[in-house]
């Protein structure tokens, strides 16, 4: 099965400015930071009493939204990735990626009672790479391909030499481990959780420049697949995609805010030159996950803007019979967000949008120009039948992928396959 991000990467790497391929990822990684509370309040709650689902119906998640098939990556912790990667070979048929957190920072140690994110973050890793890979110690080269073969990498710099010399020098064992071991990781770069560690206003400077200069001294073999960061504006982000548009940026969803800080922070990051978003508390705080996810989805495609998928989503909820956690009215309010597991405030500037380019803008034309024969997958003519391992794909009878059962297969379709499905669902036209 060709996974989803596998190809997106390799379209964006063909055309870093022009390419509209968006790679969106759910983490359910939630039990190494919150433990019991991860998987979020259980509806069998008593009237003054918190209960909280059971780590089952949390993976129970996880298996509807890996067969929903509409993000690209689905990030465990290694005891999840465990049961369902391995043991369960959920992700053998499925276009989603699989990965796993491969460190805890210290900041996002969240028990009851405790105080350690409220301490400068320290270098912590309780996974094992060889756990992640095939469930033991001392895997066998054909093991390692059993689990996850990506992993999510953490750090957090405080302004503190001290501190962050020992993440540097962490950072540079894990990536001296996970090279040998033919492991990709992905790396998140947190705020940091001292409130006086850097004054606000440079704040977005000094993580770029943190960024930027850590990964310096990394060749090819040794950086991250992807980036992901807090969202920061459009100026600290155009900056690092200018600076380096090989180096595929992301942002973190961060704490759970509206419907419309969710979706409204993934159009702008999009715009301004993101191609990666991994939502977690967002999406496991959702009405209804699935909903959520696909319109997620619609956004980054161009089929909806922010504004218009808040609506819809509450359409959706009120015909599933659903009640919302706010009114229609609030949902569409924009508010300041968490931006770290423990809860360390930070500003987060979304700026006025427009609609989102269409599909043509992606690059694949020219100036108004016949269609280029260009090597990556944004395409922006009519879709085509795809092929998987070299074997044609199930499509349906309007031409788009199905799974087997006749339903659309968004994760083998393309940007301009999903944006040509979506305008004939909605009676638009092409």
């Amino acid at each position: 099965m060709v996974k989803s991000l596998d190809r997106k990467l390799a379209a964006i790497h063909a055309d870093p400015s022009g390419c509209r391929e968006f790679i969106l990822a759910d983490a359910k990684d939630a039990d190494m930071a919150f433990g019991i509370g991860a998987p979020g309040q259980s509806p069998e709650a008593h009237s003054g009493e918190v209960r909280f689902k059971t780590l089952e119906e949390y993976r129970e998640q996880i298996r509807a939204i890996v067969q929903q098939g509409v993000v690209d990556i689905m990030l465990m912790s290694a005891s999840t990735n465990h049961a369902l990667t391995i043991r369960e070979r959920m992700f053998e048929n499925s276009a989603i990626t699989p990965a796993a957190r491969a460190n805890d920072t210290t900041d996002v140690h969240i028990a009851r009672g405790s105080h350690y994110a409220q301490e400068p973050a320290r270098p912590f890793r309780s996974a094992s790479l060889d756990h992640i890979q095939c469930g033991h110690l001392d895997c066998s080269p054909e093991e390692r391909t059993l689990g996850a073969d990506l992993g999510l990498y953490s750090v957090t710099f405080n302004n503190d030499l001290a501190l962050d010399l020992a993440t540097l020098e962490r950072f540079h064992e894990f990536r001296e481990e996970a090279e040998r071991k033919k492991f990709r990781y992905f790396l998140e770069v947190f705020d940091p959780n001292m409130p006086n560690a850097i004054d606000p206003a440079i704040l977005p400077s000094y993580l770029n420049d943190m960024i930027a200069r850590m990964l310096a001294g990394v060749a090819p073999a040794g950086r991250p697949t992807f980036l992901k960061i807090v969202y920061h504006g459009p100026r600290a982000m155009e900056e690092l995609v200018r600076y380096d548009p090989h180096l595929v940026v992301g942002i973190l969803g961060g704490s759970a805010g509206t419907t419309r800080d969710a979706f409204q922070m993934l159009a702008d990051a999009q715009k301004y030159g993101a191609k990666v978003a991994l939502y977690g508390r967002k999406i496991n705080n959702a009405e209804n996950q699935l909903a959520f996810v696909q319109f997620l989805r619609l956004i980054v495609d161009g089929v909806i803007g922010p504004v218009d998928a808040v609506k819809a989503y509450h359409a959706v909820l009120g015909k599933l019979g659903i009640a919302p956690k706010r009114r229609l009215e609030e949902d569409l309010t924009l508010q300041s967000g968490a931006m770290s597991y423990g809860g360390t405030k930070t500003s987060v500037t979304v700026p006025a949008r427009t609609e989102p380019a269409k599909a043509e803008d992606c690059g694949c034309h020219a100036n108004g120009s016949k269609p280029q024969a260009a090597s990556h997958d944004c395409q922006c003519h009519e879709p085509k039948p795809v092929t998987i391992n070299g074997s044609a794909a199930k499509v349906s009878a309007n031409g788009f992928p199905s799974t087997l059962d006749g339903r659309p297969d968004f994760s083998r379709m393309d940007v301009g396959q999903r944006l040509a499905y979506h305008r004939d669902r909605l009676g638009l036209g092409r």
